[in-house]
């Protein structure tokens, strides 16, 4: 074991947490207390990723180079996120995502480059990169798979049973899983496993959730969608459907009532969908209209509020639509928004209280509480966040609490700053010096993306 109980201490402080629950708690004990392997039953939004991150970590040689673990994924979402995660627990290990969607040349450089010890990988980009020997699986001893459920699935299989085939040197594996799903397949050599199940037989959704029902005078719910919008006011929100061009349709009507709104389904492009998370994740738009796509791997605090505007398709979709928000210990709320002719779905087993849409209320549009500008030096410039909150207090004269998260890309960079100072921030910023250089400052809005 190679992180110690003070260092946890330091990386929990440094993540904000008090306490780990006992979910977290029991996943590290039994990893740290034997060899065997590990399968994790949680809710969603209980705190898997980081139940078995700390472990994972102590568990990591950092005088080694070599990957020694590897995290399997079903999503390049969950793959960001996780890394994400790993990166803010500022451990000094090395590690990296990889994911289908951009050149795997692109990653094999940044691989050389890394020197990963722990990588997030989708498993067809895991299998490129065993095959063309980016990564060589000799020092690979432990393998996780989050959202096994998912990746274990038929259309996965083929590429889960190849690269597992490939990690030969495996000798603790950690599956975690939001649903019990029972069915391990053979290929993944997992024997007397240790369960740690803290899914409630009796709990379909958790308790810190608000159940509602609300309805649309008229099949074509558009409306009633913007009012129930205004009655939220400025909290973030997430409105699930089931197609995509209808998420493009109900975004581009909000977007035109004059909210701030993000689109996110698989048929866009990987740079449009990590634009959508990010843009919704640092509250500079306060509503994602989206396919369950984002139902699965997004781990974005202070989620208040689920609308179904299309019924989920199972139980399955259900729980993981909800379980977006009322994470950890927060709370929060989901609506089923149904049309004159619909019904509730047959497996939601608890009855909603009523939403009463105020048709005749002329609420103002809520808009989010952050915008996000577009700073035109990154990575390449060698900028790091504290330059560019040095730039922004000292140069722009913002306060620290008047800036949210900066994303630095490899030559640009993104910062959330508080809607109201958005505008005399660029204008103070016009034709100023980051690091000697003189620097383009927009809101994000004017660049196209």
């Amino acid at each position: 074991i190679y992180l110690c109980s003070m260092e946890i201490e330091r990386i929990l402080t440094k993540l904000g947490i008090n306490s780990l629950n006992e979910m977290q708690q029991a996943t590290g004990a039994a990893l740290f207390s034997n060899n065997k392997d590990i399968v994790v039953l949680s809710p969603t939004g209980s705190g898997k990723t980081l139940a078995y991150m700390l472990p994972v970590v102590g568990l990591i040689n950092p005088k080694v180079d070599d990957v020694q673990a590897v995290v399997i994924v079903p999503s390049r979402e969950l793959a960001l996120q996780s890394y994400d995660v790993f990166a803010s627990m500022g451990s000094g290990l090395r590690g990296i995502p990889l994911y289908g969607g951009r050149a795997a040349m692109e990653e094999h450089r940044a691989i050389r480059k890394t020197m990963p010890q722990i990588v997030f990988a989708t498993p067809g980009r895991l299998n490129d990169h065993l095959d063309k020997g980016n990564i060589t699986p000799n020092a690979i001893r432990i393998l996780i798979i989050d959202e096994f459920d998912k990746c274990l699935r038929m259309g996965f299989r083929q590429e889960m049973e190849q690269a597992i085939t490939k990690l030969y040197n495996i000798n603790r594996r950690i599956l975690l899983s939001a649903t019990d799903a029972r069915e391990i397949p053979d290929f993944v050599n997992i024997d007397n496993a240790l369960c740690l199940n803290y899914l409630k037989e009796d709990e379909q959704l958790s308790d810190r959730v608000k159940l509602y029902v609300a309805k649309s005078e008229n099949k074509d719910k558009l409306e009633a969608l913007g009012k129930l919008l205004c009655q939220l006011g400025n909290g973030s929100s997430i409105v699930f459907v089931n197609f995509r061009d209808a998420v493009e349709r109900v975004a581009d009507y909000l977007t035109q009532s004059g909210f701030v709104v993000c689109a996110y389904h698989g048929g866009k492009d990987q740079r449009q969908r990590e634009e959508a998370i990010f843009t919704f994740s640092n509250a500079s738009a306060n509503i994602l209209v989206c396919t369950d796509l984002a139902s699965r791997g997004l781990d974005i605090p202070n989620i208040n509020n689920i609308i179904h505007y299309h019924m989920p398709v199972g139980e399955e979709e259900m729980i993981h639509r909800v379980g977006r928000t009322g994470r950890w210990t927060e709370t929060g709320q989901t609506i089923f928004l149904l049309g004159p002719e619909e019904t509730l779905p047959d497996f939601l087993d608890a009855a909603p209280a009523e939403f009463i849409i105020d048709t005749q209320a002329e609420n103002a549009i809520p808009l989010p509480i952050m915008t996000t500008i577009y700073i035109g030096k990154g990575k390449r410039d060698k900028i790091s966040k504290g330059d560019i909150l040095g730039f922004l207090c000292k140069t722009g004269g913002l306060k620290g609490s008047d800036i949210g998260r900066i994303d630095i890309r490899e030559r640009y960079s993104y910062a959330a700053v508080k809607r109201e100072k958005c505008k005399s921030l660029i204008t103070k910023l016009n034709g100023e010096k980051l690091k000697g250089i003189k620097t383009t400052v927009e809101m994000k809005e004017m660049k196209e993306l």
